[in-house]
């Protein structure tokens, strides 16, 4: 019996990779042996039961309870699991795992950190910090799994002020390949701690962790979203490569998302380009950066001033919105950018223009997206200091190509073949620079350097690393070092 990850691929209109059920199985639907699903439930039943608490549960696919514990937001690819086994306590998880229900948050004493269990989420983990006077970092959707987002680096609101999720993590406990619980930080397993800021889903489960917390700041923030027809992109294009410069985007204009997405309703023949903006402060000191975007004209406005946790559901991004919504097959390509090339967004926009007059079923289902963030505290941030490889990065762009479960396979290729198109035709418009993909958004038809470096000693370490902490290769789901 071999135990695998399940940990999920990327992210929606926001920053991803959330742990999914740390199950026992193969991506097939028998067990190594060629036992049954079934068999091997009773197995395990038999095996592991008695060592676990009694709030753990074993169940295979029967169980009516199987279809909610392996959703993912991304069915791509999805791994095929026999046998659930859902642990109530993080005792249980160095003999098996599921992360789902390991939610505990803890404030420490001195108010400069907190203790994370491995379950937690970003939107829940932010109300329950903002109502005792702090934040940390997250990433942009509330559904995000924080230990997840961490992992790979972390976008999120905050980055401008105060670095990534990645940075601001103290230390972990882990359970390794071969069942051994490790607390894993700079000076307890420090080459460990290193690269799993940034590729640590290679390396083992992350049971809980610890973050630096911050005073909360402002008591709202102000949000302000646009919606523009297709005529204005170049104006839209100019006035966010201005707010951004060379890396000198305001901190406090902590995050914005633009999209190409078809609204037939607004433009029955083009995308319409949905612009949104996070500031963090009051409207009259956002009002100075909103000019530019503020003078192209909109097919609608929308504003107001929120409590930080409430800015998510505001901007679509919350729980209950669609971003978050989970055992969707999604087809994602990405590219890590300083800069818009203004020529390749047109070009990308009149490409998703031909392809409504063809193929307008397809049309319906893709959200090409554009985030934007404050980097000021990410490239403060020393980049030999951790795995995470790419702080030069100012823009993470997205194709989302959403289908249905029962999409056709002729249908999954031509989105594909769309997504791997657009992203080629980013990593073409900064041809000074050598592609890189965001690991957490990333699709795994990149190569092992576009995810984790392009210098040599990077993937070097890691392999290194890898070689010492699971040197059978357990944890090769998601975009693996070796």
């Amino acid at each position: 019996m071999k135990i695998s990850t399940g940990l999920a691929a990327s992210l929606a209109l926001c920053c991803s990779v959330a742990a999914g059920p740390l199950a026992s199985g193969h991506t097939q639907p028998r067990g190594s042996d060629g036992i049954s699903a079934n068999t091997l439930s009773v197995q395990i039943h038999r095996e592991l039961g008695a060592q676990l608490s009694q709030s753990t549960s074993i169940f295979g696919a029967n169980d009516p309870a199987y279809r909610n514990a392996t959703h993912r937001w991304d069915t791509f690819e999805a791994p095929t699991v026999p046998v659930i086994v859902e642990v109530g306590n993080e005792s249980d998880i160095a003999k098996v795992v599921r992360l789902s229900k390991l939610t505990q948050v803890t404030v420490q004493p001195d108010g400069k950190s907190v203790w994370l269990q491995g379950g937690n989420r970003g939107g829940p983990v932010n109300a329950y910090l903002w109502d005792k006077g702090y934040v940390v970092t997250t990433g942009a959707c509330d559904c995000v799994g924080l230990a997840g987002a961490g992992l790979g680096g972390g976008h999120g609101r905050l980055e401008g002020l105060y670095g990534m999720v990645s940075d601001n993590i103290r230390q972990l406990n882990v359970v390794l390949a071969n069942g051994t619980e490790v607390r894993v930080n700079a000076t307890s397993h420090p080459d460990l701690f290193w690269s799993m800021r940034g590729a640590g889903h290679n390396f083992g489960i992350v049971t809980s962790f610890e973050m630096n917390i911050y005073p909360r700041g402002p008591s709202t923030w102000h949000y302000k979203n646009y919606l523009w027809t297709g005529d204005k992109l170049n104006q839209a294009f100019t006035a966010i490569n201005a707010l951004h410069g060379n890396g000198t985007t305001p901190v406090n204009m902590t995050y914005n998302n633009g999209l190409f997405l078809y609204l037939p309703a607004i433009d029955a023949k083009k995308p319409v380009i949905s612009w949104q903006f996070s500031f963090r402060g009051s409207e009259s000191e956002a009002a100075e950066h909103f000019k530019a975007f503020d003078a192209i004209p909109a097919v609608s406005v929308e504003s107001g001033n929120l409590p930080y946790p409430s800015l998510a559901h505001a901007q679509a991004t919350g729980l209950d919105d669609p971003a978050c919504t989970s055992s969707t097959l999604r087809l994602i390509t990405t590219a890590g950018l300083r800069v818009f090339n203004l020529t390749t967004e047109q070009q990308i926009f009149d490409s998703f223009t031909k392809r409504i007059a063809k193929q307008p079923g397809l049309a319906t289902g893709p959200f090409i997206i554009h985030e934007g963030y404050s980097t000021e505290g990410s490239k403060a941030m020393k980049s030999a200091d951790s795995a995470y490889p790419f702080r030069d990065n100012i823009h993470l762009t997205q194709f989302q190509g959403n289908l249905p479960a029962n999409a056709t396979k002729h249908e999954q290729d031509q989105m594909l073949k769309w997504a791997r198109e657009v992203q080629d035709l980013w990593n073409a418009g900064q041809p000074t620079r050598r592609p890189d993909a965001y690991v957490n958004y990333a699709s795994g038809f990149e190569t092992v350097q576009d995810w984790y470096g392009h210098e040599s000693w990077r993937v070097a370490k890691l392999r290194r690393v890898k070689a010492q902490y699971d040197p059978s290769n357990r944890f090769r789901f998601y975009n693996p070092v070796n």
